[in-house]
């Protein structure tokens, strides 16, 4: 094993890196991919001696900017709060189809910010993530939504629960609300660490 390595130029020895140094810089990048991932700026020292107001200066920027985004989400929801009404068994899976989206999301924005660690894509490589999260998300969204018809299909014919005279209307709209949010999801997901 070896403790330390040469750093050469041409033949000439101009020092050397020790196991230590790239222990840290590994752990700095990594720290640094992590609080990226967590949606924040990454910390310029350690959690216990970072002050209060420097806490709340890298993390409030981008809670702010996922609340905001949030808040259309419930805009979008209180335009068809008229529609809901009529069919009021839709806001039971409100919740399910939403958390579907954000797990898509968090899974392109895992997989892209390794890839990007690793140097296996680049941020100019934006286009191609995105070319390839769009069909992967729709196949995603697909696969969730059948699932999701048959559950409901199932629950009506079992007598679990009883969706009403329309029940293969709702099973179709949670089916097609899957596929348009796992594919949304996927696709903001993945866009995500280029923003960053």
């Amino acid at each position: 094993d070896l403790h330390a390595v040469p750093v050469v130029d041409h033949g000439k020895i101009l020092g050397i890196v020790t196991i230590d140094d790239i222990i840290d810089t590994m752990v700095e990048e990594t720290t640094e991919d992590v609080h990226r991932f967590g949606g924040m700026e990454a910390l310029d020292e350690p959690y216990m001696k970072m002050g209060f107001l420097a806490m709340i200066q890298k993390r409030a920027g981008w809670l702010c900017a996922l609340f905001i985004s949030e808040m259309l989400t419930a805009n979008a929801m209180q335009s068809y709060e008229g529609e809901l009404e009529k069919a009021i068994v839709l806001t039971l899976f409100i919740p399910l189809i939403m958390s579907s989206g954000g797990n898509s999301g968090s899974q392109a924005t895992s997989l892209v910010i390794r890839a990007l660690a690793l140097r296996e894509i680049g941020l100019g490589d934006w286009w191609r993530v995105a070319l390839r999260e769009l069909p992967t998300g729709l196949v995603l969204g697909a696969i969730l939504g059948v699932v999701g018809v048959c559950r409901i299909t199932l629950w009506q014919y079992l007598g679990f629960y009883n969706y009403g005279p329309h029940w293969e209307l709702i099973a179709a709209t949670v089916g097609a609300a899957l596929i348009g949010i796992v594919t949304l999801g996927s696709l903001s997901g993945s866009m995500l660490p280029f923003a960053l």
